[in-house]
């Protein structure tokens, strides 16, 4: 198998270069892919027969959900890579993206209240899962915190990867609570080995849309990726070319 491509991955102006392409057609399939997701599922797909029209909330609830989680997953993945294989880009990656998924859990933190109140009768409960996704939230907060409080960059870098990887475990409690604990929270939507509950008209433009917040996620990051590898890299001949091409 070849590994170019991997070891590729920790050259800064590489990425950079690299990135550049991407990002236009990752734009275009993120802003195809969430208006089309929103304006069907808002307003073209059919209201629930329990919930009526409130269920259309999962169509911002769930992607965000699913987003906040690999966005953690990912946090892990890049620090076990920059421990491992020292790799600078990996902590690129991990303080880039934890902002993007705390912005994420919060929103699907909030929607949920926005969902539970017409269904559960209660902005909040300390459901198993709404639980978890509040530790998830806190774990974001500190892989933040620890970033921006250490001064030393490396000593930064493989504090954070620590607390990343340390706090994957919530993830699968997040997945499983449902069916671990007697919780509220209906379980998941999607599962791979088993057929959709609800209609194609329903859960088609649910896909659509998780599809949409990958996507957005990727320029999000992408972009921020960009800026903060310019930053680091000030010094580096590359970087001022890139500057006096923009100039």
């Amino acid at each position: 198998m070849n590994w170019t491509w991997f070891h590729k991955l920790g050259s800064p102006k590489w990425f950079y270069e690299i990135s550049g392409r991407w990002l236009p057609w990752l734009s275009v399939a993120a802003a195809l892919l969430l208006g089309v997701g929103t304006v069907w599922g808002l307003a073209f797909a059919p209201p629930d027969y329990q919930q009526g029209n409130s269920f259309r909330i999962i169509y911002i609830h769930v992607p965000a959900a699913i987003l906040a989680q690999s966005c953690y997953i990912m946090l892990a993945v890049a620090g076990v890579v920059g421990l491992v294989w020292k790799m600078k880009l990996a902590d690129v990656a991990l303080q880039c993206a934890a902002p993007i998924g705390a912005w994420m859990t919060f929103v699907a933190l909030l929607t949920g209240a926005v969902w539970g109140k017409p269904t559960w009768g209660a902005w909040w409960v300390w459901d198993a899962r709404l639980t978890a996704m509040l530790i998830l939230l806190f774990l974001y907060f500190g892989v933040i915190a620890l970033g921006q409080s250490i001064s030393n960059r490396d000593s930064a870098a493989k504090a954070c990867a620590v607390l990343a990887i340390v706090g994957v475990i919530n993830i699968p409690i997040i997945k499983y609570s449902v069916d671990w604990w007697n919780t509220l929270h209906q379980p998941a939507t999607f599962k791979i080995t088993e057929k959709p509950a609800m209609p194609p008209e329903m859960w088609i433009p649910l896909l659509i849309m998780v599809l949409g917040f990958y996507c957005f996620f990727a320029v999000s990051l992408l972009l921020r990726m960009r800026l903060e590898v310019l930053k680091r890299e000030s010094r580096a001949s590359w970087v001022k070319a890139e500057v006096e091409r923009s100039l």
